[in-house]
């Protein structure tokens, strides 16, 4: 008895390491990527790589990469930037449990949330030093060269401070001054050289809200496994069990309530 339970603990601790996914994979990664705890002790990383929450990923000059979440929204970071994944929650089950509450500390980046338009879009939460910027099911991007500029693909963004909050629509291009100053819209002409530049190629990367469960699977490949191995392991998994289970109570009278004959058993002479 002890023995079977010591093996169906040991298979089901097995399980839970097979699908215990990161909150991202580096889907792709171009030059300088880093990733860590903190950006002080990032280091390189590759594609198929797994980003767990909490994590800072850094682009240097020239770098750039695409970060795939479970979820299926993805995030585009431009060279010189800095992003925090510091809070991610996801359930597949139940929207109400998702949690998405990234930094992005300098630099700038594309969000497409698509998929989230249908879930739980107020779960998402984007900061910045000047301002927090909340989803409608979007594909925008943010530039943060002091102050902060915006600019929206598709979809619907707010962005929030001590001031207020401005509401941006499809086309829409916008800067925010300070953490004390509303959010206001500007004309795509009045963007910096800089940022025009950084946002045409952001908006040049072809991307788009994956499936749910994308990140999963490019990680399990990453990793050499893939999903179909993966379910396969926790079918062996299951067999495992259940054998162990049969051997246990193999004896007749051994689990019966009587303790003696075992006839009301659960498992032995039926």
């Amino acid at each position: 008895m002890k023995q079977a339970l010591k093996i169906s603990f040991f298979i089901v601790s097995l399980s839970f390491c097979v699908v215990s996914w990161a909150a991202a994979v580096i889907e792709t990664a171009r030059g300088d990527v880093r990733a860590g705890a903190a950006a002080s002790s990032a280091t390189s990383v590759a594609a198929g790589q797994r980003i767990q929450q909490g994590a800072t990923v850094v682009t240097g000059p020239g770098g750039m990469a695409t970060l795939r979440f479970d979820d299926g929204q993805a995030v585009v970071l431009a060279q010189n930037s800095e992003f925090r994944v510091a809070t991610y929650s996801f359930s597949k089950e139940d929207a109400r449990k998702d949690r998405y509450v990234f930094d992005l500390l300098r630099g700038a980046m594309r969000s497409v949330t698509g998929l989230l338009t249908g879930r739980n879009p107020s779960a998402y939460a984007l900061r910045t030093p000047q301002a927090t910027i909340g989803i409608r099911g979007t594909d925008f991007m943010v530039a943060i060269v002091n102050p902060a500029f915006l600019n929206v693909l598709s979809g619907t963004i707010t962005a929030a401070n001590k001031a207020g909050t401005v509401t941006f629509g499809a086309g829409s291009t916008g800067t925010v001054p300070s953490a004390t100053q509303l959010a206001t819209a500007i004309p795509p002409s009045s963007l910096p050289p800089s940022v025009a530049s950084t946002f045409g190629e952001l908006s040049s990367v072809a991307v788009s809200a994956g499936a749910v469960g994308t990140a999963a699977a490019a990680e399990a490949a990453a990793g050499g496994i893939t999903p179909g191995a993966a379910l396969g392991i926790l079918g062996a998994i299951a067999v495992g069990i259940a054998i162990a289970s049969d051997d246990d109570g193999g004896t007749p009278g051994t689990t019966g309530t009587t303790g003696t004959t075992g006839t009301t058993g659960t498992t032995g002479t039926q």
